[in-house]
């Protein structure tokens, strides 16, 4: 899929998020926007999967560690064909298989059930130690926010997973720098990532621009390719990425939009998305 037809699809990934959330009338739409071009890289370029057939044994796992932009991955399993689009503005309604994070057994598509921050991450290195026992040849890749660098339990798993070589891990970082009450800097700062992710003898890729999809290819590229230890892509991206009074504004880490707020929001994606298919 050329460059051109992945824009497209992450414009229709934000208008799901956007729909989603504000039918909600409540959830995450600023951390769900800023990882909507990985979720669209991940899902329609880089994972082996099939949506006709969610539990094939050979499929690559991907495990949102930052549960609460579900969104995000439900808007994108949707777009790739997993279940029916409509089923968005079911988000968190009662009854819906849609919850507010990612629920294993109700949802197609979804590999591992997450919520609280840090849990995601260690279920993923569990996964990769799993494949290398049976001499598996998938992949595991999961999704943390830099906030959520900021758990223990994320430090541990990290220790472990270089430990133990699991060339078979992909480890993304979502650094919007953002988290639900303001900066990494003024909250509890984690940096410096990258030396971090070393220290704990990771392959580490920074400098890669979450919105960019040629970068994206690149890194993802770069980590198959690496071989004796896992690898860390961090992501720089724009928190509420593609909504312009969402930008950069940690208020929108977990409020959905009003009547108003969404005919702005979704104006602005169909226009962008009218632009998109015209080049």
């Amino acid at each position: 899929m050329d460059v051109m037809e992945l824009k497209r699809k992450a414009n229709e990934v934000r208008k799901g998020i956007i729909t989603a959330v504000h039918s909600a009338k409540s959830g995450h739409p600023g951390g769900a926007l800023s990882a909507a071009d990985v979720f669209t890289y991940l899902y329609f370029e880089e994972l082996n999967i099939d949506p006709r057939d969610p539990k094939k044994p050979d499929r690559d796992r991907f495990v949102l560690s930052k549960g609460h932009t579900a969104p995000g991955l439900y808007s994108t399993l949707a777009l790739r064909g997993y279940f029916p689009r409509e089923d968005l503005a079911t988000l968190r309604h009662i009854g819906s298989y849609l919850q507010g994070h990612p629920t294993l057994q109700y949802t197609p598509g979804i590999d591992m059930s997450t919520g609280s921050l840090g849990q995601g991450f260690s279920a993923a290195v569990g996964m990769a130690v799993s494949a290398k026992i049976d001499k598996a040849s998938w992949r595991t890749y999961t999704l943390v926010g830099d906030g959520e660098l900021e758990e223990g339990q994320i430090w541990e798993a990290a220790m472990f997973a270089g430990a133990k070589h699991l060339d078979n891990l992909c480890v993304i970082v979502d650094n919007n720098n953002l988290q639900i009450d303001g900066s990494l800097e003024d909250v509890c700062s984690p940096m410096p990532i990258d030396k971090k992710f070393e220290a704990f003898n990771f392959h580490v890729i920074s400098g890669v621009g979450a919105h960019d999809f040629e970068q994206l290819a690149a890194a993802f590229k770069e980590a198959r390719q690496t071989k004796g230890m896992p690898t860390v892509i961090i992501v720089k991206s724009i928190k509420g990425k593609g909504v312009s009074f969402m930008e950069d504004v940690a208020g929108w880490h977990g409020k959905a939009p009003n009547d108003e707020e969404y005919a702005i929001a979704m104006a602005e994606l169909e226009k962008e998305g009218e632009a998109l298919c015209q080049k």
